[in-house]
């Protein structure tokens, strides 16, 4: 039979979320992992886990969030699939209203991560799921021997550029910038892969088809040249906006990320922020791990030191 109340409520069962809920359910917190997406989150299009200590060789990224998600249920979290429509802080606790009702909470970890950027571009919204799309390891095998476009400059786009060169014939990376701004380990794995080509300094100003992806139009942005380039898919990394809209209350940088200090505590008392949602320099698995165990171990202490203190105006009373 569910609850309607909870110590911590983890909202986002990405790597943050999923490590916040194993480390709430084990310190012996009453735990709720809502999962309002797709278990695991970015980490799904990982098509292989290499920098992660400790697991060498590699994993896919679906394998680990599997074994993630077994080991919270061990510990004791609950997971309920379900959306969250409103959080609220009502004299000292939180309303959580969801598509399945109301919940309430001591303590709530906001780890809905961030979507992909669109381009805004004619023909994006068009041919989504056309030969447009975000996610590599979900589409990249219909386009199996195929001319293939990624957009983007940063590790994700590269990452993603190598993964695709494995199945397609040819990968063109397109970013509008002098150089890349993946980290150097990966502009130089890339820079090895024979049938991937780099153009610096262009965009995509448009992307054109019938019935699906037929070419892009590039346009030089130094020489402002454009050129009409056949492609048979288009794949689109230029970056994340932060699933936020559930707390506009709490404080956001000039990205619109959740601005949190070292324990990962908002404004708020008792709303922490882990992994993607947050403000911070360096966005990787492995970080939001981290991000998750410090809210737990935070968000344990502030129920405890609640607890106590209704414990003990309880018994003064």
């Amino acid at each position: 039979m569910q609850k309607d109340f909870y110590d911590f409520v983890v909202v986002g069962a990405g790597a943050a979320g999923l490590t916040a809920a194993q480390y709430g359910a084990r310190s012996g917190l009453s735990t709720l992992l809502i999962d309002c997406g797709e278990t695991g989150g970015q980490a799904l299009n990982i098509f292989n886990l290499e920098n992660f200590p400790g697991f060498f060789p590699s994993v896919k990224g679906s394998t680990f969030i599997q074994n993630m998600l077994s080991q919270t249920e061990s510990f004791g979290a609950e997971i309920q699939k379900t959306k969250v429509l409103s959080i609220d802080k009502i004299k000292g606790k939180f309303l959580i209203e969801t598509e399945n009702g109301k919940i309430s909470a001591y303590s709530v970890l906001i780890a809905t991560g961030a979507a992909h950027k669109k381009l805004e571009i004619p023909g994006e919204a068009e041919f989504s799921g056309r030969g447009v799309s975000y996610c590599a390891t979900c589409d990249g095998p219909f386009f199996r021997g195929g001319k293939i476009v990624v957009v983007g400059g940063g590790d994700s786009a590269c990452e993603e550029a190598f993964y695709l060169s494995s199945l397609a014939d040819s990968v063109i990376l397109v970013h509008r910038r002098g150089e890349l701004r993946a980290q150097k380990a990966i502009q130089q794995k890339i820079q090895k892969v024979k049938n991937i080509s780099i153009l610096y300094d262009t965009q995509v100003e448009k992307i054109n088809g019938k019935s699906k992806v037929d070419s892009v139009l590039l346009k030089n942005n130094v020489s402002g040249e454009k050129t009409e380039f056949s492609c048979d898919a288009v794949f689109v990394f230029v970056g994340m906006n932060p699933r936020t809209e559930l707390v506009n209350m709490l404080k956001k940088d000039e990205g619109g990320y959740l601005i949190t200090n070292y324990k990962m505590e908002t404004a708020v008392s008792g709303i922490y922020a882990a992994g993607d949602v947050r403000a911070k320099p360096f966005r990787q698995l492995i970080t939001a791990a981290s991000d998750g165990a410090i809210a737990a171990h935070q968000a344990h202490e502030y129920v405890t030191l609640l607890k106590n203190s209704k414990q003990s105006n309880s018994k003064s009373e």
